[in-house]
């Protein structure tokens, strides 16, 4: 029995965790951090080796300690990963690993909820839930996808270009992460061919904060209104980085609309148009993993859940919070988020 349930133990749930310790909640009776990774870390343990910290997009100091300085030629997985440990020892933080969220439901007493793991169950009060997206990695289904006799791997399971020498891939996705692996995979590989279902928008200006409020004001809208965030990319659109702007003039960035069928041996498009492949990158995204909830029935009719208050708040459960949903999906945002939540969801339980 405990205060309030933090779900998640990367950028957002840490944030979080540091604003309920500020608040005065301590020990197992104030909350508890149930983390499912084996590390510290969050989703940046498993970020593919090659992505280097001056390379990662979105890393932002957690509340009261910064990162401090590191080789920007470090692995971010590894630089990343040991910060986050660094922070929940300095702070002392409950965490618990690895707890495998199964289940959130109503307890039998009025005002409590039930959180079941595969090993203990927990009753709160209030939950902060922080877990992000990169369990839940998106595989589209297209016809011929069975057949096709090459590799299919998504983005989540990439580990870098060697494995690729030789080989002509096919990288499916309009987002950083399918740009990113494209310019480490073209020097190598055999060929490369990029489709997407959108034709990429690259963005010249500089991403300043006022574009950034935009930006999240955006995916702020559609959350209130109980629709899917969207991804990222769809709202802020690829920098146009010195590196982009090179790979595109090379012809690296060439972008083809997506096919229609995969083939045994290739993909084809709905002309007729054929092109063999090796392996298919589905550089196309994730969604939120949030199918431990599901007994709480918060999804509306479009599969979005409605948020309130200041932007994580769950409008048909207040004493639930989403961080790292919606306008809180990214480092700095995830930080402010955590504030905000533990304010309102504090106010609310008392």
């Amino acid at each position: 029995m405990t205060e309030v349930v933090v779900i998640g133990a990367g950028q957002a749930g840490l944030s979080a965790a540091y604003h309920l310790l500020k608040a005065g909640l301590t020990g197992a009776s104030g909350f508890v951090v149930l983390d499912h990774g084996k590390r510290a870390g969050g989703a940046w343990q498993y970020r593919w080796p090659s992505l280097r910290l001056s390379k990662a997009h979105g890393i932002h100091d957690l509340p009261g300690m910064s990162l401090g300085p590191a080789e920007g030629d470090l692995p971010a997985a590894d630089v990343v990963s040991a910060y986050f440990d660094r922070y929940e020892r300095a702070f002392d933080l409950p965490v618990r690993r690895p707890v495998d969220v199964l289940s959130v439901r109503h307890a039998p007493d009025p005002g409590w909820f039930l959180v079941e793991s595969t090993t203990e169950s927990w009753l709160t009060r209030g939950i902060l839930n922080a877990t992000g997206t990169w369990d839940k990695p998106f595989w589209p289904r297209y016809p011929g996808q069975e057949l096709f006799e090459g590799r299919q791997l998504h983005t989540a399971d990439y580990q870098g270009a060697a494995e690729f020498s030789g080989r002509h891939v096919v990288v499916v996705g309009g987002g950083s992460s399918a740009v990113q692996q494209l310019l480490e995979i073209a020097p190598s590989a055999a060929g490369t061919t990029w489709v997407t279902r959108r034709p990429p928008v690259f963005r010249h200006e500089d991403f300043t904060p006022e574009y950034g409020r935009e930006v999240v004001a955006k995916v702020d809208r559609r959350v209130r209104e109980g629709r899917p965030p969207g991804s990222v990319v769809s709202v802020t659109g690829l920098m146009l980085t010195p590196e982009v702007r090179a790979a595109r003039e090379a012809g690296v960035l060439h972008r083809l609309p997506m096919f229609s069928t995969l083939t045994p041996h290739g993909i084809r498009w709905a002309d007729g148009t054929e092109r063999r492949a090796d392996v298919i990158l589905w550089a196309t995204g994730f969604r939120a993993a949030l199918d431990h909830l599901a007994p709480l029935r918060l999804r509306g009719p479009g599969g979005g859940i409605r948020i309130s208050g200041g932007g994580t708040r769950v409008a048909d459960e207040p004493r639930l919070h989403l961080i790292g949903y919606g306008p809180s999906a990214s480092t700095i945002g995830a930080n402010r988020a955590g504030r905000v939540a533990v304010r309102e969801l504090l106010d609310e339980l008392r």
